[in-house]
């Protein structure tokens, strides 16, 4: 079976240039090139996608730096399990990483625990200042809407005689909870 050296390339706008990181990605001999000009915060990455669901076992990714891949190290430790669990390496030129050898692996390792562990403290944290919150009494999410502010809103929607944003002017009651009790009443 053929495998393939994928390369991917990405700016953040339009304006930007794509050559230097396409003639890294050439000098390395990469099969098949990949680009965006898109934010590496959007989640979606139309040819990111494609290059995903084309990779097959064997295959390697190329890109000129890891920042040129993930939005954050979460993102891109992510995209690495991803990688390594369809049997796909990664080569980043900038940082000379390659995990298809030991030192590659052993880096992504200690990348992916540091990861894990950054997440573990987070929610450590959150339960702690949610049980914190509990022993003062206090029980999160949002404050109980007044009924009887809902059931004005209600009897105004009926005349037919206000707009939705007069409703809410009057009563205080945002549109989304008077059509989540007006879905109430019709079910």
């Amino acid at each position: 079976m053929k495998t393939y050296v994928f390369g991917y390339a990405r700016v953040s706008t339009e304006a930007q240039n794509l050559d230097r990181q396409l003639d890294a990605l050439k000098k390395f001999g990469v099969d098949y090139t990949y680009n965006e000009k898109m934010t590496g915060t959007k989640r979606e990455r139309p040819e990111l996608d494609k290059m995903i669901d084309r990779m097959t076992k064997g295959d390697t990714i190329v890109v000129e730096s890891l920042s040129r891949l993930g939005r954050s190290t979460k993102d891109l430790i992510e995209l690495v399990e991803l990688f390594q669990s369809k049997g796909v390496n990664l080569v980043s030129l900038k940082e000379s990483i390659d995990t298809s050898t030991s030192t590659g692996k052993l880096l992504f390792a200690l990348m992916s625990a540091i990861a894990k562990f950054e997440r573990d403290v987070i929610a450590d944290r959150t339960r702690e200042g949610l049980k914190s919150a509990r022993a003062r009494g206090r029980t999160g999410g949002r404050p109980r809407t007044d009924e009887a502010q809902v059931k004005k809103a209600l009897k105004l929607y009926y005349t037919q005689q206000y707009s939705i944003r007069e409703i809410e002017e009057m009563t205080g009651i945002k549109k989304d909870t008077l059509y989540r009790n007006l879905n109430n009443i019709e079910k």
